[in-house]
């Protein structure tokens, strides 16, 4: 994801721009968060590493509202959106998606408050191993399964599943992150600057149909398919980087060959299935997993 936008933060109740830090002091939002370095960036905009003045700890903020696609006329809606996300992702307590602390309401973005966690992305683990060995991925798949679960149930979409979102602490926790696009089940189909929003290799086919529904549960379970695919096979399981070349890929080649997923590959099978209605359900995936990591699978395949 790509955007740069200057967030909006709030000293003593007046907003102000990041970037202007270098002029007018740091930029602190509600007379709290003060924003110290953007860390990331997703779907909305950067994602800043803040100071929680009042109990004294690091945090990560991110604003929710992308000004550059939106009127004037459509402000007021898309801050009453942005609210019922925040508010939504505010009310999921799972250790395998990251947790948010606060929500706070400038005059022209919706901020969120998260847990500022460390770690590294599952799209650093897979650059520098290139493949990962079966119990492995079904461990990471199984977490995340968990995740997509409990982010349905509070019918949240995610929408941008993928190894870059994927947070793999040292421990082993695996925590889903980047909620940026995130929205709500049944919602209408969103779509910028002429194409719908995610990742083009990720995106479920399903999501580009005439008479698409727009994003589901199953559309996030997609991404997970081609996610444990991508951990095992050390390639993506379909080629293009453009949505029109990943769709074609999909139509020609449906069945992606798998090499090394041994007993993970009735679950990615199951999760790339290309009508939804066919598809493996979060709690399904879980329980094919499970057992999965029941059973001794083979080593990762060395690297050519």
């Amino acid at each position: 994801m790509h955007d740069d936008d200057g967030f909006s933060g709030a000293d003593g109740g007046t907003d102000g721009q990041p970037e202007d830090r270098r002029t007018a002091g740091p930029t602190v939002i509600e007379g709290r968060y003060e924003l110290l370095e953007p860390i990331g960036s997703g779907g909305m905009g950067e994602v800043w590493k803040a100071h929680d003045r009042r109990l004294r700890r690091f945090v990560a903020v991110k604003g929710l509202l992308d000004r550059r696609a939106t009127t004037a006329e459509t402000q007021k809606a898309a801050m009453q959106r942005a609210r019922r996300e925040a508010e939504a992702l505010a009310k999921i307590e799972h250790q395998n998606v990251v947790t948010v602390h606060d929500q706070i309401e400038t005059a022209d973005q919706v901020w969120i408050v998260m847990k500022l966690l460390e770690g590294r992305s599952l799209a650093d683990l897979l650059r520098r191993d290139g493949v990962l060995g079966v119990p492995r991925a079904a461990d990471i798949g199984l977490q995340m399964a968990q995740g997509l679960r409990a982010v349905h149930e509070a019918s949240v979409l995610h929408r941008d599943v993928k190894p870059g979102n994927v947070l793999v602490r040292d421990g082993g926790q695996v925590v889903l992150v980047d909620f940026g696009i995130a929205t709500f089940e049944g919602a209408d189909r969103v779509t910028r600057y002429g194409g719908v929003i995610g990742t083009p290799p990720y995106l479920a086919p399903e999501l580009f149909a005439p008479a698409s529904p727009g994003p589901t549960p199953a559309s996030d379970l997609w991404a997970l398919g081609v996610t444990l695919y991508e951990m095992v096979e050390g390639r993506l399981p379909f080629g293009g980087s453009e949505v029109w070349e990943v769709q074609a890929s999909i139509q020609q080649s449906p069945d992606p060959v798998l090499r090394y997923a041994g007993p993970l590959g009735p679950v990615i099978q199951g999760l790339l299935a290309t009508d939804p209605g066919g598809r493996l359900d979060a709690a399904t995936a879980e329980a094919m997993l499970r057992e999965v990591l029941a059973e001794p699978g083979p080593p990762a395949p060395t690297r050519a």
